[in-house]
């Protein structure tokens, strides 16, 4: 098998990973009223239940880390998404509350590992292309989230049971998943070696600002899909059936972004397409603190797709090109900060609004993504683009020349 090939190949199937990936998230998360109908969990335990999944992932990711350094990413990858897809249908499965916490908690000691080794091939592979393909991988995961979103609003349309409506999406997805994980490219190089002298105390200080950017990034992203709704039907006075669009529209911006973003990267460099970014997605946050109704606060969710899209792929990849010879270790660090986003935006924002107003609270992530742009210098321009330090050409293919991980 040629090289270009084996690339190739590797690209599909973890694009499919991703794609996998999205499906079951939304699956999950958009059925969590059934979840707690089912096993009679009370409003006021739901939130521990909810935050027991991304607590258990960061768990996961510390150990993704450590793991990594004795097998491939590909491997971690290749079992961790069969557990995750076990787990959900685990979830349908029970019928008592300790039963919805094993099968949560094995959701969230699963998905951990499978973000982080998920990421690592991406940027690994994204450096044996020599060029940005990492926002095509999470627009696959976008995808994902819609067609899974899509299903679950048909299983609570026909009243199915959640193992019913969990049951066809496991039964498709795992075999093909599993089969596609045959041509995962790993690109490991030096990584083993390096990771001590790239990461220490003065390499996370370097890693840190990305840190705190994934954060306000998931903050920003929690805020949406978490508060969008009831925003749309309490504060701006919407119809029920009308506040269930802002989600949908947001995800679908999200994919339209991802889909073009890797030729904006291309062509301008990372720097400037988080930068705009960064700029659209606070304008988005402006637009629905202000808005009069409900269709000007559409517009502000459209925005925030279209702006905050682009903002954690080139995260992940900006932590690769920093710690080249031990990118998998710094991105298992980095997807920490997803959880942690995730876990501070929606009651920050929902506490902000009780106590103050709905409104208002709008403005507290519109700030913290603005935080981007005073770290957007760790995007690294020059680098972002590839094809200076990163790549030889050949025609117009381009070949790694970075595998042992030394290149910048």
């Amino acid at each position: 098998m040629t090289e270009d090939v084996r690339l190739r190949r590797g690209r599909g199937s973890l694009g499919f990973s991703f794609f996998v990936q999205g499906v079951t998230f939304a699956l999950l998360v958009t059925r969590i009223p059934a979840i707690q109908d089912r096993y009679g969990i009370s409003d006021g335990l739901l939130p521990a239940f909810l935050a027991a999944v991304p607590i258990l992932a960061g768990v996961s990711s510390v150990a993704t880390e450590h793991l990594v350094k004795r097998v491939p990413p590909s491997t971690v990858l290749r079992w961790a998404q069969p557990l995750v897809l076990l787990a959900l249908l685990g979830v349908g499965a029970g019928d008592r509350m300790w039963h919805a916490a094993l099968a949560l908690g094995a959701f969230g000691l699963s998905v951990g590992a499978l973000d982080a080794s998920m990421n690592m091939l991406g940027v690994s592979l994204q450096r044996a292309y020599g060029r940005s393909i990492m926002l095509g991988f999470h627009a696959a995961y976008s995808l994902g989230g819609i067609v899974g979103a899509s299903a679950a609003w048909a299983g609570a349309h026909w009243h199915l049971p959640l193992f019913t409506s969990y049951l066809p999406a496991v039964v498709v997805l795992l075999p093909l998943a599993f089969h596609g994980s045959r041509f995962y490219v790993s690109g490991r190089g030096g990584e083993d070696q390096g990771a001590e002298k790239g990461l220490g105390a003065g390499g996370f200080g370097l890693l840190l600002p990305l840190c705190l950017v994934m954060a306000c990034a998931y903050i920003g992203d929690s805020t949406v899909s978490n508060w969008s709704a009831k925003y749309l039907q309490d504060v701006l006075g919407s119809s029920e059936q009308l506040a269930t669009v802002p989600y949908n529209v947001y995800m679908v911006t999200t994919l339209i972004g991802r889909a073009v973003g890797d030729l904006g990267v291309r062509r301008f460099g990372a720097v400037a397409v988080v930068r705009s970014g960064a700029l659209v997605a606070a304008g988005g946050f402006a637009v629905v603190a202000a808005a009069p109704g409900a269709w000007t606060g559409m517009l502000g969710f459209t925005l925030l797709g279209v702006g905050l899209c682009v903002i954690v792929p080139q995260t992940f990849a900006a932590a690769g090109r920093l710690f080249p010879g031990s990118s998998d270790t710094a991105i298992a660090r980095l997807n920490i900060f997803n959880y942690v986003g995730f876990l501070v935006g929606s009651p920050l924002v929902g506490g902000i609004g009780d106590a103050w107003s709905y409104r208002g609270a709008m403005l507290v992530p519109m700030a913290l993504v603005l935080v981007t742009l005073l770290h957007a210098r760790s995007f690294g321009a020059e680098a972002a683009r590839y094809g200076v330090r990163h790549e030889r050409r050949s025609g117009d293919r381009a070949v790694d020349v970075g595998r042992g991980g030394n290149e910048v």
